[in-house]
């Protein structure tokens, strides 16, 4: 399936007053861009994915996901490289869409970053207020690469 989202930073965290998120850790496998291979652990669930390269406009890739129990996510994170990611996920709905709102811990404290999954590039949104910086196609935004050079250490 092909994974089409936009990334922004974000100018602020108010608007999640209220709003519970979920705890993530991930780890990968693999971080070559050809093949990117994630372990991730969502509350109480476990998940395998693999990404492939982005187009050239950033927006569109490959990914396959596929929903493993907890137990064989965190015995795979032991095989991951090193950089374990760790953040917070919130979910804002604001008209048809739904914005993830991630909230980064540990070397990547301070990353704050929303994603908004589309139907096509074309499709038009509503970018709420709190939006900063579009960082689609910024490679040093994937989790992929923050895991590697965390945010703290740029």
């Amino acid at each position: 399936m092909t994974e089409i989202e936009r990334k922004f930073l974000i100018k602020n965290t108010y608007f999640l007053k209220g709003i519970e998120g979920k705890r993530i850790t991930q780890g990968y496998l693999s971080t070559d861009p050809e093949r990117t291979v994630r372990v991730r652990i969502k509350s109480d669930q476990g998940f395998l994915t693999i990404k492939g390269t982005s187009n050239q406009s950033g927006l569109s890739r490959y990914e396959w996901e596929k929903e493993i129990s907890t137990q064989e996510a965190k015995q795979l994170l032991q095989l991951c490289l090193p950089g374990v990611i760790d953040k917070t996920r919130y979910e804002v709905v604001i008209e048809n869409h739904t914005w993830e709102i991630d909230i980064f811990h540990g070397e990547n404290n301070g990353l704050l970053l929303a994603e908004i999954e589309l139907q096509s590039e074309e499709e038009p949104f509503l970018k709420p207020e709190w939006i900063a910086q579009e960082v689609t196609g910024d490679v040093r935004y994937y989790n992929s690469y923050i895991s590697e050079k965390p945010f703290s250490k740029w």
